[in-house]
């Protein structure tokens, strides 16, 4: 099965080119080339697309959240709900809890993938439970515990082809823990973590290549202790995912960030859930309310996010002033590369799938495209 569509301008995830005809076939890209937007007739036309924009830290969608409902269903909501909000592939994150519901988690994923295969949901990012208790933000101090090897070995087993990112304290493992976790396949990311900027350096030398959240639930930068903060800021290699919403950091710091980390900053969203439609949340003793665009839990912590992938999009350019085209890379090709997955998404290229975001010059309006 064949279809066109003509693009005025197509952030490739490598450069903006304009006027494009892009011919699929069978669901990938098979041709792009220039024409003059005065010849396309009746062909279908949009005025920017960028490739499959891609959350890589989602917690809910509009109804569930995976957490408390580790099954199909809850995947299908944070999927439906990133899709009519612009966003085409996700990781639906599963936090700090026992590890019965760690496997569950797991094994929904594998099944949702199996029975949805273009459904936009390549795997699953894992939030702890191994964190720093000190550091564990709104994650429950009673789940949060330090990993043993028995524990490690069962994830690995059940996971290494679904879990796509695991989130960890570098500090609270042994480097023998780490090698596991690298040796498996799963991407680590260093976060709830107090690590000292030495502790973080050497973490980043075994093999750790990214952080969690940038700036949030992680030791902060100092001029005598410069913390993970620091650390990720100093090795220019670690990609650093940012929430750019002015509630977990400032969009000045968002800004100071754009200016370190460079191509290795990227956008997530960390979404508790999708269009504000929850407002009270109770998953046993972890608890959330919205209020003022914000979730937070009854001890006054922040309990994630309530900004979709294109809303943060919108901010980084309108507010924190990056170029739009480094703000579609930031949402598309960064993580993609991040995390290793950016020879099946993140790209607008010959063999790539035809699953786009569309989106209008004043950044008000994305639509996944799937052709």
């Amino acid at each position: 099965m064949s279809s066109q569509l003509f693009a005025d301008r197509v952030f490739t995830g490598k450069e903006v080119l304009k006027n494009q005809l892009i011919q699929v076939l069978d669901g990938q890209i098979a041709a792009m080339e220039y024409v003059e937007a005065s010849s396309i007739g009746s062909i279908s036309r949009v005025s920017n697309l960028a490739p499959g924009l891609f959350d890589s830290h989602i917690n809910g969608g509009e109804k569930y959240y995976f957490t408390e409902r580790a099954d199909e269903e809850t995947i299908d909501d944070i999927y439906q709900a990133s899709v009519k909000s612009g966003t085409a592939y996700v990781l639906p994150t599963l936090i700090t809890s026992p590890l019965d519901n760690i496997l569950k988690g797991i094994e929904a994923t594998r099944n949702y993938i199996s029975k949805n295969p273009e459904a936009g949901v390549p795997g699953m990012h894992l939030e702890g439970p191994f964190l720093n208790p000190i550091k564990r933000g709104a994650h429950l101090t009673e789940y949060v515990r330090k990993p043993i090897n028995s524990e490690l070995e069962e994830i690995i087993r059940y996971g290494k082809d679904v879990i796509k990112l695991i989130t960890i304290a570098p500090e609270m493992f042994t480097e023998d823990q780490i090698q596991m976790l690298l040796d498996s396949g799963i991407t680590v990311s260093a976060g709830h973590s107090n690590a000292t900027y030495e502790e973080a350096v050497k973490a980043f030398s075994q093999g750790i290549g990214l952080v969690t959240h940038l700036y949030n639930a992680m030791s902060a930068f100092g001029h005598r202790a410069p913390g993970l903060v620091g650390a990720t800021f100093d090795i220019a290699s670690v990609y650093a995912p940012i929430i750019i919403d002015g509630i977990h950091c400032d969009f000045g710091a968002a800004s100071v960030a754009y200016k370190i980390k460079k191509d290795k900053l990227f956008l997530i969203s960390d979404a508790l859930f999708l269009g504000e439609k929850v407002t009270e949340f109770k998953w046993g003793e972890f608890d959330a309310y919205l209020k003022d665009g914000r979730y937070t839990n009854s001890d006054g912590n922040l309990a994630g996010a309530t900004i979709s992938l294109p809303d943060a999009v919108r901010n980084a350019v309108q507010i924190v002033g990056i170029p739009l085209q480094e703000a579609i890379e930031m949402a598309t090709i960064r993580p993609a590369t991040a995390l290793r997955l950016d020879k099946q998404i993140g790209n607008i290229d010959i063999g790539y799938p035809a699953i786009f975001t569309a989106f209008d010059d004043n950044l008000e309006k994305f639509e996944v495209l799937t052709m």
